[in-house]
């Protein structure tokens, strides 16, 4: 039977996704699912590992069952993930020996400080091009392994492996044959040299973390290993895999050093490719590996919104002021502007360029005449803020700053991308398929496998948009960027001891 189609498999921050993408790049097939996140403290957020599989297994098993697509016809499968999140288990029995730390808890907050204070952000970022955060998977292994009985003792035995997602759903996608990661998600861990494409033995010695249980860095396009037949019914090759939001500029088809796009996802992420050449942020920026091709790795610059559209969810969820993220559009437009409202959703820190874990939410600027319309549209609002805060960064650092290229859910929405371009003074670019992170490991698992033969192809592929002017005139724009700051120091360093 003719293989014609790619699985994408998007496992997020809050849901697992699984896509079918024709030959042509469109989406005949979506299923999603959503599972739980667990807060037992102030700041630290965990997630079930088998519930992230059993979710992920089942709307991929949906996808191909509702679309008719015979599971003979897909001739690869790509995996994307949410980055950093550590899951370390029992390479026996197949169980983690802990919830997965997910990469928004700030749990090693208090270590990440100590490595600061004694003066060692230049040595991690020197190898690694990470700031010490407890973000990235180091401190959360470290943690692990020193906080959960008897870790440590089968770590060192080589009994256990570490993982971030892609990592934990290849080993059971292939019946524990495989045990692997691509260059972009283990260029998230702060364990990995981004210039010698190794682990760094010298920080994991630093750090007690035994080499024996991290997994095996590949290209982020190529055969990695078989999926089991008693999945699907048939073997299929894994041929992509990519951290998600590297795997969102593949996916906006970012080939060229300059090119940026911004993923409107829980979190908000910015990425710039930068070519082959690792550049240094003087600005709070972070340097990552942003795929590895044909035997090459490209690199960017990034900056991380640690709440983005988690915002619009602690509205629904939380404060119970929409039942639907899509409904935040109308009820923006319903008032002409926040009434002086700002909200900076700092709940678990500021990331770039603050990089502030101690950083607390904050609702400011309240009268008796703001009401709930007035916190949704600050909502809206404060997501283009964060955004115009990590380009002025990347801008500083490069000189260039074109073209934003925008996707993810609260891409769609028409106010949201409106007030960027007007708040950044630049055009915003949507394209037709927002799907980029989904599409983009697509890609990579089409030309891991042959369905595409080149990165000109891909750009055929991916040629439609919508474009967002600004009209907000500068001195508007001056007045609400300045609130936009007074309002981000009112919440900086509120948790500190």
């Amino acid at each position: 039977m003719n293989k014609k189609y790619i699985l994408s498999l998007d496992q997020g921050t809050t849901s697992s996704r699984a896509l079918i993408f024709d030959i042509k790049g469109e989406v005949v097939g979506c299923e999603r699912k959503e599972f739980s996140q667990i807060f037992i403290n102030d700041g630290w957020v965990e997630q079930d590992p088998l519930e992230i599989l059993e979710t992920q297994l089942t709307v991929c098993r949906e996808v191909i069952k509702n679309t008719g697509i015979s599971a003979d016809e897909i001739a690869g499968i790509g995996i994307t993930n949410q980055r950093e999140t550590t899951v370390i288990w029992d390479k026996n029995t197949g169980k983690p020996v802990y919830n997965a730390i997910v990469w928004q808890c700030r749990r090693t907050a208090q270590c990440c400080e100590e490595y600061k204070n004694n003066g060692l952000e230049k040595f991690f970022q020197d190898k690694t091009g990470l700031l010490i955060d407890p973000y990235f998977s180091a401190t959360k292994i470290k943690w692990i392994l020193g906080n959960v009985d008897g870790a440590r003792e089968k770590a060192e035995n080589g009994e256990i492996l570490f993982g971030t997602i892609d990592t934990w759903l290849i080993w059971n996608l292939t019946g524990g044959k495989v045990h692997c990661t691509d260059y972009s998600n283990a260029s998230r861990t702060m364990l990995f040299n981004i210039h010698t494409l190794q682990w760094d033995e010298e920080i994991l010695e630093f750090m007690g973390i035994p080499s024996q249980i991290l997994p095996k860095v590949v290209q982020s396009s190529g055969f990695m290993g078989m999926c089991k037949k008693e999945i699907f019914g048939v073997e299929i090759s894994i041929t992509g895999c990519a951290g998600d939001q590297q795997s969102a500029l593949f996916g906006q088809c970012c080939f060229s050093k300059g090119d940026v796009k911004n993923t409107y996802g829980t979190g908000g992420f910015l990425l710039m490719n930068t070519g082959d050449e690792p550049v240094t942020s003087d600005n709070g920026l972070l340097t990552t590996i942003a795929w590895g091709l044909e035997n090459k790795v490209c690199y960017a610059l990034e900056g991380s919104v640690f709440v983005s559209g988690a915002l619009i969810k602690w509205l629904r969820d939380e404060l119970e002021l929409i039942s639907t993220a899509s409904e935040t559009e109308q009820i923006a437009l319903s008032v002409p502007d926040t009434n002086g409202v700002y909200i900076v959703p700092a709940f678990v820190g500021l990331g770039a360029p603050y990089w502030d874990s101690s950083a607390r939410g904050t609702i400011i600027g309240l009268t008796r005449g703001a009401n709930k319309r007035h916190i949704i549209r600050a909502s809206l609002e404060a997501m283009a803020y964060q955004t115009l805060d990590v380009l002025a960064s990347m801008e500083a650092d490069t000189g260039t700053l074109n073209t934003i290229r925008v996707d993810g859910g609260a891409s769609q929405n028409n106010f949201l991308m409106q007030f960027q371009a007007d708040i950044l003074g630049r055009a915003v670019v949507r394209p037709y398929n927002v799907e980029s992170t989904a599409m983009g490991v697509a890609f990579l698992a089409g030309l891991g496998c042959g369905l595409w033969k080149s990165v000109d192809e891909i750009k055929s592929i991916a040629s439609n948009f919508t474009e967002f002017i600004p009209t907000m005139d500068t001195a508007e724009r001056i007045a609400h960027i300045n609130g936009w700051k007074r309002a981000v120091e009112r919440s900086l360093k509120w948790n500190e001891a």
